[in-house]
């Protein structure tokens, strides 16, 4: 199952950092190492920190890292403490960040850990295992009007205030355990005719999940973390899969890059107005079509990179 697994935009994403033999790289979101695995073997002189919260990937990933090069540090956290966990380490600047946001494929794949609404599993849908806020707390024991608030928000679900209803007169008899349980109170608050064109527990369990995680929480945050430890000249690249994320980051790399108004327009602005940062592309990257045919899951995401300039 996890050889299986495909990095999207790998190509796009690796060509982005502009890596050098001796490029100190950050890997904020490790995974099941195939982004870093790539940078580790551009780097040989480098050095690569990755980090993740997730205990079984960063097993899984320092057996495959070690088959590459010894150049690197696995820190097992969330990327939202990137700077304090480099400045433990003595890492003060660096040279990339590469971001992959969101659940891996091998995390939905695996039915255990409840990401999948087609597997049956308890409901946990926990990134850092040894957290305890889990799927089963939020759909048991939030508030109606909190989960619909969610749903709406980081679902963008139409039908937000009925399946919290459904769920609250559900949960009344008995708790809800499972990912199929929940599934089948999702599929009586949505119309048949909504159900053809996707799947009706899809943005509800992307919505739980960020809940769980507090995924959107510490995107901002993360990012300018990064901004500040960026060397002149280093990049800091995005992969996004949904509009929240996306938009998230877009709106972020604009406020880097905006000239400020009192100069905006001048021939020859003085470099001390110039913004610190600019766009790789103004438009973010998104997967050529031969990699959504060999990726479906790839459809999504989209990639967006900026760099430091001075």
């Amino acid at each position: 199952m996890i050889e299986k697994h495909i990095s999207v935009l790998l190509n796009e994403s690796i060509s982005s950092l502009k890596l050098k033999e001796n490029s100190i790289i950050v890997d904020a979101t490790l995974g099941y190492g195939g982004h870093s695995s790539y940078i580790l073997d551009r780097i040989k002189k480098g050095y690569l920190f990755a980090f993740d919260q997730d205990s079984e990937a960063i097993r899984h990933s320092t057996d495959r890292l070690s088959k590459v090069g010894t150049n690197f540090t696995i820190i097992h956290s969330n990327f939202v403490h990137m700077k304090d966990e480099l400045e433990k380490l003595g890492v003060e600047k660096v040279d990339g960040v590469l971001f992959d946001l969101g659940v891996s494929s091998p995390q939905l794949d695996d039915g255990e850990r409840g990401f999948s609404y087609h597997e049956d599993a308890k409901l946990d849908m926990r990134m850092d295992q040894s957290q305890k806020l889990t799927a089963y707390d939020v759909v048991n024991t939030y508030s109606k009007e909190k989960l619909a608030s969610i749903f709406r928000n980081y679902g963008e679900d139409k039908f937000a205030n009925n399946i919290a209803k459904k769920i609250v007169e559900y949960r009344e008899k008995k708790p809800i355990e499972t990912t199929l349980e929940l599934v089948e109170i999702i599929k009586t608050a949505v119309p048949m005719k909504f159900r053809l064109d996707k799947h009706p527990a899809r943005q509800i369990f992307q919505a739980i999940r960020i809940e769980v995680n507090h995924e959107l929480d510490v995107i901002e945050p993360a990012l300018e973390q990064a901004c500040s430890l960026l060397n002149v000249g280093g990049r800091i690249a995005v992969i996004t899969f949904h509009s929240l994320e996306d938009r998230l980051v877009k709106n972020f790399f604009k406020d880097k890059c905006r000239i400020d108004d009192t100069v905006k327009g001048m021939p020859n602005v003085p470099l001390e107005y110039l913004p610190d940062f600019q766009l790789v592309e103004n438009k973010a990257i998104v997967p050529s079509d031969e990699e959504l045919e060999a990726n479906p899951r790839a459809r999504s995401s989209k990639l967006r990179v900026i760099e430091r300039i001075k």
